[in-house]
């Protein structure tokens, strides 16, 4: 057995190794060959990346991430003596492989053999199959016995013979049953957590967890722990989150060392360490999971605690995206809602894309009533979810069901994508789903006209047909569908039913895109990743692999927080968002740094409110939100988590306007060159920035007004004080200036204010009567009687 794992061993050594000089040896010829080819590649050598690459249902899967080294010019170099040598080379490692895959089969054929312990056989080793009350067992089993232990046979007939042994020991045996309780126990949670939607129920779910998590099951402690973390339907204690975190990562759970590495990065109930959150991130990916894959994603892209690096984001975020657009059904994706909570404040009458109840509950008084519009607008509402209504397909379906059958050509075609995805609401029916596309198309309607277009191309009821799924298409796409648009995309990049046209694909694509669609967003990324059809850019796939990994499932907890925040728990809000901040969500930084710029987040220290705000509004400024921009701007400006900087104060500032025209970032440039705070005192260059702000916004108008009053009183007095007005006057002739009797004219002018004044106080006492002593002012006295109204 010894000999046979060395010889595997020493033939595995040797296979690597000449595979590893042959490669060696190949690369150095490569790169001698394309030392002398500088110039850029043409059209068709673009083309070349997609080799390998396919295309189903809309999205782009490559089946290998690394082109072939060679091409086919490349190898017609090659001299016969090297092509010798190479099938000689080929030859050997192939026999070589044979070898080491011969002996590996013979290692897998010899299984561990059971050996029982104790019972009528101790020591002996089991037999499989073996024969008990007339059933044959291939593996042990617990039947027979009352206490659940297992136990095997060690000759065929048990009751002939009698042999017997158990399989486990006692404390493997009651280890066991405890996992199988708590595995029992976390069924039954989970099952009353997915099947129910009341807030009591879950609460119910989370005290079955909580159980079975105390019986150590794994993913118990999961769910458990990140309720802990969050507050959800379980009082928020980051304390006892943090101990089960660090319980998970010590058994190896990717979930725990990612939200381990979470809680290190913000610095939730330990001391914030980058180096250590570093860690944990990466462990968490290596283990698979895509939170963690994503933030690294973030990470390496805006080189946050590692240097920047484009591949290694783009690495990390087309792993997660790959993942997020094999979730994409044909119904679409998850809508993600963007709350800005510092909008809300600032525009209260702002709409947030929140419907309120009472509108929802219009709708649906209206759609009782008949009116198929507002069937068709919660059909969709209730099929995607989002804008404050929960996803119901049961309701989402009776909605299309009632305008279907009053001959809304939508409802059909929505039925249709319904039946031909298929839940667990509505029975996959491509039969029923074909109906409703011909209806819907038939009536000329472009969701209609798409889903019979799937029909054919993929052969759902019907055969495939690739002209008239393209036709179908065309006609979807003509009317802007874009789920016509992508597929024709799909169709020309593919060479589906058409000749193989890189620039169709990347138009069709691209107007996908600009209608919202993730897997349009996904197969750019991919043809820019590759350098398919287009010259390759890293930084252009990067922007859209992050757009899609940010429309996964995950997106959901945006609407969580802002729940949350709006119910009044700030706490829960704030660690949500801070975790989508790691994620790269722009919106969740905003709202984090917002709430933590309130000072309504207790969880988070005194003293590291405003340097946490500043972090965030640091990110969020960096992927262009303004409002975060002029927040870094004043946090320098008064020294809020940070020392006072007029000049990076004023940088930030001058950023904002230029690059987002703000009017309030182009008034405190005005008031920071009339100060000069930061800049050289410039009141002309002041004036300047207060004209644009006024000019960019309406809303800046009065301010700038006020403004540029006090700049006026303040430019007057300051040349008064420049000014010499004894030499002023010394130097002023006024009979040159008002003629040679200017001062009867001034005698005239002053004579008439005099006798104005005489005049305007001789009216004034004779309307008031003087008293006739010191004495106390007499009451009031009522008017004559003729002057009384009558009674």
């Amino acid at each position: 057995m010894d000999l046979r794992k060395r010889l595997a061993l020493l033939l595995c050594a040797a296979v690597l190794l000449s595979c590893g000089l042959v490669t060696a040896d190949e690369e150095g010829s490569q790169d001698e060959s394309l030392n002398s080819k500088t110039s850029l590649p043409s059209e068709e050598q673009v083309g070349d990346h997609s080799t390998g690459t396919r295309v189903i249902a809309g999205q782009i899967f490559h089946e290998s991430e690394e082109s072939d080294s060679h091409t086919e010019d490349e190898e017609g170099f090659r001299s016969p003596e090297e092509e010798r040598e190479s099938m000689l080379e080929e030859l050997n490692s192939l026999e070589m492989s044979n070898l080491l895959n011969k002996n590996l089969e013979d290692v897998e054929m010899q299984k561990p053999v059971l050996t029982a312990i104790g019972g009528t056989a101790d020591s002996e080793p089991c037999h499989f199959p073996f024969l008990f009350l007339e059933k044959e067992y291939a593996e042990c089993t617990a039947d027979g016995r009352e206490d659940g232990r297992l136990w095997c046979a060690t000759t065929y007939d048990y009751k002939r013979d009698q042999k017997w042994g158990f399989c486990e020991t006692e404390e493997q045996s009651n280890k066991r049953r405890q996992m199988q309780e708590a595995e029992d126990v976390y069924q039954t949670g989970m099952k009353i957590l997915n099947e129910s939607s009341k807030k009591a129920q879950k609460k119910e779910a989370y005290q079955y967890l909580l159980k079975a998590a105390d019986m150590n099951h794994t993913k118990a402690m999961e769910k458990v722990s990140y309720a802990l973390l969050f507050g959800d339907y379980l009082k928020q204690n980051i304390q006892s989150a943090k101990e089960l975190f660090e319980k998970l990562t010590e058994e190896g759970s990717p979930k725990g060392q990612a939200a381990l590495g979470f809680l290190y990065a913000s610095g939730l109930g330990v001391n914030s360490s980058q180096a250590k959150a570093l860690v944990y991130y990466t462990f968490g990916a290596l283990g698979g999971n895509l939170i963690a894959h994503m933030i690294l994603g973030y990470r390496y892209w805006g080189g946050i605690g590692v240097l920047q690096s484009c591949e290694s984001a783009l690495t990390h975020y087309r792993l997660v995206a790959n993942h997020v657009a094999s979730d994409i059904s044909l119904t679409g994706g998850t809508v993600v809602q963007r709350i800005r909570l510092a909008d809300e404040v600032e525009n209260p009458g702002m709409a947030s894309g929140m419907l309120e109840e009472d509108l929802i509950q219009y709708y649906q008084f209206l759609a009782e009533k008949g009116d198929v519009q507002a069937q068709v607008g919660l059909g969709q509402l209730h099929l995607h979810g989002g804008r404050g209504v929960e996803q119901n397909h049961q309701r989402a379906f009776e909605y299309f069901n009632q305008a279907a059958n009053a001959g809304n050509s939508h409802a059909m075609a929505f039925l249709g994508k319904m039946y031909s995805e298929g839940s667990d609401i509505i029975p996959q029916s491509n039969e029923t789903a074909l109906q409703y596309f011909k209806k819907a198309a038939d009536m000329g309607n472009p969701v209609g006209q798409s889903g019979l277009g799937m029909a054919y191309l993929y052969g759902r009821g019907v055969p495939v047909d690739y002209e008239l799924a393209l036709k179908y298409f065309q006609k979807a796409a003509e009317q802007g569908w874009v789920d016509g648009q992508l597929q024709l995309g799909s169709m020309y990049y593919n060479g589906i039913g058409v000749k193989r046209d890189y620039k169709q694909a990347l138009k069709y694509f691209n107007l996908a895109s600009q209608g919202g669609h993730i897997l349009a967003f996904y197969n750019l990324a991919q043809m820019h990743a590759t350098g398919t059809g287009v010259m390759r850019s890293c930084h252009t796939a990067v922007e859209l692999f992050k757009n899609v990994c940010e429309r996964g499932r995950w997106s959901e907890r945006l609407m969580t927080a802002y729940n949350s925040y709006k119910d009044g728990d700030s706490n829960a809000a704030v660690v949500q968002y801070l975790l989508l901040a790691e994620q790269g969500y722009e919106v969740a930084q905003s709202n984090a740094a917002f709430i933590l710029d309130q000072k309504e987040a207790s969880i988070v220290g005194e003293n590291e409110t405003y340097p946490q705000a500043l972090l965030h509004w640091n990110r969020a400024a960096s992927q262009g939100y303004t409002v975060a921009r002029i927040k870094l701007g004043d946090y320098h400006f008064y020294g809020f988590g940070t020392d006072v900087d007029y000049e990076t104060a004023f940088i930030h500032y001058r950023l904002a306007s230029e690059q987002q025209h703000s009017a309030q970032a182009m008034f405190n440039l005005g008031y920071m060159h009339e100060k000069g705070l930061g800049i050289k005192q410039d009141i002309h260059l002041a004036k300047r920035f207060y004209d644009m702000a006024a000019e960019a916004s309406p809303d800046a108008q009065v301010p700038v007004f006020l403004a540029l009053c006090k700049l006026g009183i303040v430019y007057s007095l300051q040349y008064v004080r420049e000014t010499n007005i004894r030499e002023i006057l010394s130097h002023l002739d006024m009979d040159q200036l008002l003629g040679p009797e200017w001062d009867l004219y001034l005698m005239t002018i002053i004579a008439l204010l005099l006798g104005t004044v005489i005049a305007y106080r001789q009216r004034q006492h004779q309307a008031i009567p003087r008293p006739a002593g010191l004495r106390p002012a007499a009451p009031q006295q009522e008017p004559p009687p003729e002057h009384q109204p009558p009674q």
